[in-house]
């Protein structure tokens, strides 16, 4: 797999400060997305071991949050296996104290069918070890400024562990300070 970036110390994607790893290569190439010379497989640098080792390492300190994965698209089924690696080295690392977001173009609903193309051997794995799947494809005509976490109303913010658990999606909840767009 290789990466068109790497943003340490990020705040806008996802809850609190992070470390962002947008993948390279993605076949759904949504209109107006803000990562075009990410759909490219070959864009950037290859994601190896040293690269890895720098992204886990960064989450060490308390103020850091956790792990955002996206794109490109990371749950394309040719970076799965190299997203599962991953995933699985920050949960080795720091167990459930980071949290690890994905963003997907993909619906939570196609990467669970077995059937669908989207779903891999490595799927359900990644799945079971993450926090949040921000999924859906950017809709330029549902496009929202005020979304947090998102750029169009057709796009979710899925709880992954309750999601599993119930056995039919639910959404992450924000805290209502963001989620009423006031101070009381």
């Amino acid at each position: 797999m290789k990466y068109g970036n790497i943003k340490f110390f990020d705040i806008a994607n996802g809850e609190g400060v992070r470390t962002s790893v947008f993948v390279s290569g993605c076949t759904h190439r949504c209109k107006h997305c803000f990562q075009r010379e990410t759909w490219s497989f070959d864009y950037g640098d290859r994601f190896d071991a040293k690269v890895m080792e720098r992204v886990v390492e960064s989450l060490g300190p308390s103020y850091v949050e956790g792990l955002t994965v996206l794109g490109g698209e990371p749950m394309e089924p040719r970076n799965q296996q190299d997203v599962l690696e991953l995933v699985e080295a920050v949960r080795s690392r720091y167990g459930s104290t980071k949290t690890i977001w994905i963003y997907t173009g993909d619906l939570y609903e196609d990467l669970t069918d077995p059937e669908s193309e989207r779903h891999t051997p490595f799927t359900d794995r990644i799945l079971e070890r993450i926090d949040v799947l921000v999924d859906g494809p950017f809709v330029e005509e549902s496009k929202n400024i005020t979304l947090r976490f998102r750029g169009s109303e057709n796009q979710r913010i899925i709880d992954v562990p309750a999601t599993r658990a119930a056995g039919s999606v639910r959404l992450w909840q924000d805290l209502k300070v963001y989620s009423t767009h006031t101070m009381d």
